[in-house]
């Protein structure tokens, strides 16, 4: 669930700056002699929204505090480089203790040995919080833990409330909003220049990934420790139909297919694009960069012929198989997953626990308001997806997914083309 910020917060850049001579460190942990025999674990965090960098800091704090003898140390890293960061380091032998990532990037790194199996180190509290569902993501084929799954994104519909006034269409208030009704809202919203729908799809392979279990589409089959590829008509559905809504029904600004998503945004408090699709996470940058009294809602999720799942990619906690002090860090992993610390840093990135308590306690904390309810609500359907467990996935995404996608959505190759691409592109790496 990677994602990518509008802005580079000063915070960030604070302890970036505080943490560069870690960075070249060996991170393995180690006893700091000077102060008594501490344990010193360092975590590689890739928080970097103001509010989610701020509780993640104070989690730490609070923890050093209550823990003299087993101190956190915090390092900056980036959604951008973090696989190919990880492979430098572990190949290095200076990977951090604590390493988050997400668990469609973190498989490969499994299978080669590089995570510490977590499933005897973990509590039975933070077992017990998250459903099976949802930790067959972070778990191996021969049954290792080598992770902790923490926060949640799934693709919502934010709609400008406005817009939809002034075309006299309603707000749809259902449990879940089939793709034939949203593609008909958007051509119900289209007229004057203004388009129903802007997307930024600019990295467009995870939003596919992720919607295609809408319509059954796996990509991807495991068997005996080897994934194989499958891309049929369900997998082909969401690209197939955005294609539609940009270049056949015309509702659908195309020029957004090449943009990201920060680019978009401001076309969306513009008035421009009466709906705006993106991960959950966005509803922190309306709250904080729409413009006075700009009025939005969250859309029911997004459903296809089979429902409303998308996968579940957690972003999670692992441990370097390197570090010395595992069970150390396994014990602060188990405090960073508490239902308060949890639902701290859900309510900063607007993202959704993994840990039912701490749902819960966002639910209280937001009384449902600003779209929280649906946004919480849309986690129900999420589930662990087939290529969260292909180890290869990474390099396939970004050498040959990303690039076909990209030119089948600015009508630059056809179905057929993409389907093609897709395929051999495993046949490569896979």
């Amino acid at each position: 669930m990677r994602t990518r910020t509008f802005r580079v917060s000063a915070l960030v850049a604070g302890i970036a700056a505080a943490t560069l001579a870690l960075a070249g460190c060996s991170s393995s942990g180690g006893h700091d002699t000077a102060t008594g025999g501490k344990v010193t674990l360092t975590f590689q965090s890739l928080a970097f929204q103001d509010t989610t960098v701020t509780a993640t800091k104070d989690i730490v704090d609070s923890w050093n505090k209550a823990n003299p003898n087993i101190q956190v140390k915090l390092q900056q890293g980036s959604w951008d480089n973090v696989h190919d960061q990880l492979v430098t380091q572990f190949q290095g032998g200076t990977a951090p203790d604590i390493i988050h990532d997400e668990s469609a990037d973190i498989m490969g790194f499994a299978q080669q040995g590089y995570l510490a199996d977590l499933s005897s180190k973990l509590s039975s509290d933070t077992k017990d919080a998250v459903s099976k569902n949802i930790w067959k993501s972070v778990t191996t084929p021969d049954g290792k833990i080598v992770a902790a799954p923490t926060l949640l994104q799934s693709y919502v519909v934010f709609a400008n409330k406005k817009a939809f006034s002034a075309a006299g269409v309603d707000i749809p208030n259902g449990k879940t909003l089939s793709w034939n009704d949203f593609e008909s809202l958007s051509k119900k919203l289209t007229s004057g220049g203004n388009f129903g729908t802007g997307w930024g799809m600019k990295s467009p392979t995870a939003t596919v990934m992720n919607l295609a279990l809408g319509f059954g589409g796996t990509f991807f089959d495991n068997k005996d420790g080897k994934s194989t590829i499958h891309v049929g008509d369900d997998e082909l559905q969401v690209p197939k139909r955005i294609n539609a809504m940009a270049y056949t029904d015309k509702s659908l600004d195309p020029v957004s297919l090449t943009q990201s998503g920060s680019d978009v945004l401001p076309g969306f408090f513009g008035g421009k694009y009466a709906m705006y699709i993106g991960g959950n996470y966005v509803a922190q940058q309306i709250s904080e960069s729409a413009p006075a009294g700009f009025d939005w809602a969250v859309l029911p999720p997004l459903a296809g012929t089979k429902g409303a799942d998308q996968a579940a990619n957690p972003q999670t906690m692992s441990v370097s198989a390197q570090s010395k002090h595992i069970p150390e860090a396994a014990k602060f992993i188990d405090y960073f997953m508490k239902a308060d610390n949890q639902a701290k840093l859900a309510e900063g990135d607007w993202l959704i626990p993994a840990s039912s308590a701490a749902r819960a306690q966002v639910a209280k904390d937001t009384s449902g308001k600003n779209g929280w309810d649906v946004i919480l609500k849309s986690g129900d359907e999420l589930t662990a997806a087939p290529f969260q467990a292909a180890t290869n996935y990474p390099q396939w995404k970004d050498q040959y997914a990303t690039p076909a996608l990209q030119k089948y959505l600015t009508n630059a190759i056809s179905l057929d083309d993409l389907k093609k691409q897709l395929t051999d592109g495993w046949s490569a790496v896979g």
